[in-house]
């Protein structure tokens, strides 16, 4: 076989001579992704916070979390591939496996769109590439469907917060932007210039926890009942795990 030049998101070219069959996939999504090619049998190591499929996972090697891989263990496990993401794990982390020789794969998709096109490509690199096509033919369905029926309502201001004390949310420049933005939503914040912001609630009139919100009756949200604590996968989650969002956020933001 021709070895196929591919060059990720860190800018690295690789050269993937054959299907990989030893995967270690450093980011839950992903993960999940892996699964949904049909890689099961490839995957040898995931991390502690890959929880999708459960009964898959179950099975696998866990080497640590995103931020802090058991490295070692990682090597010991003769990958062919590892797959991390520009975001969610540490460049002299990939650094370190790249000089042990060790083929790392890395993603950062920004968009839906670009959460799509990483299912795509991680059918080109798995040699995996027809059962890809069919996960994103219905993913581009849906969300073209999706942006049809949204462009014809008012966007609904939403403010998204990802951490309390202190309080943090997103900025425009963050897959979870564009996937409300996609979904009927107005990000509050999508302006700052920071990508994670702290704000303080004086700012956003809007709180984390529900019980927030009972000593705060001006906030509208909670006057409305328009709080809604949602799994955060549905809004930052790539691969197929995007079909459920797209069915799931957009009856959230109708101004009905």
């Amino acid at each position: 076989m021709t070895p196929r030049a591919l060059t990720d998101a860190s800018g690295q070219a690789l050269a993937l001579g054959g299907e990989p069959r030893r995967i270690v996939s450093l980011i839950p999504s992903i993960t999940e992704t892996l699964f949904a090619l049909g890689l099961d049998d490839a995957i040898v190591g995931v991390t502690a916070y890959c929880v999708e499929p459960r009964a898959g996972v179950a099975r696998k090697i866990k080497v640590g979390g995103q931020k802090n891989p058991k490295l070692e263990l990682i090597r010991d496990l003769s990958p062919d591939l590892v797959i991390a993401n520009v975001e969610e794990n540490l460049k002299e982390h990939v650094d370190r496996l790249r000089a042990w020789g060790i083929t790392v794969w890395v993603t950062y998709p920004r968009t839906v769109a670009e959460g799509i096109g990483m299912v795509r490509e991680l059918g080109e690199v798995t040699g995996t590439r027809a059962r890809a096509e069919v996960i994103v033919r219905e993913l581009e369905a849906l969300r073209d469907d999706v942006r049809a029926r949204t462009a014809r309502q008012v966007p609904v201001s939403v403010f998204y917060p990802i951490w309390r004390d202190p309080y943090m949310t997103i900025n425009a420049d963050t897959y979870i932007h564009d996937m409300l933005a996609l979904c009927g939503a107005r990000n509050v914040f999508g302006d700052r210039p920071e990508r994670y912001p702290t704000i303080s609630l004086d700012e956003v009139g809007a709180v984390v926890h529900v019980a927030d919100f009972t000593a705060r009756p001006e906030i509208p949200a909670g006057r409305t009942g328009r709080i809604h604590l949602m799994d955060g996968k549905l809004f930052c989650w790539y691969g197929p795990r995007i079909a459920e969002a797209l069915r799931t956020l957009p009856p959230l933001f109708t101004n009905a």
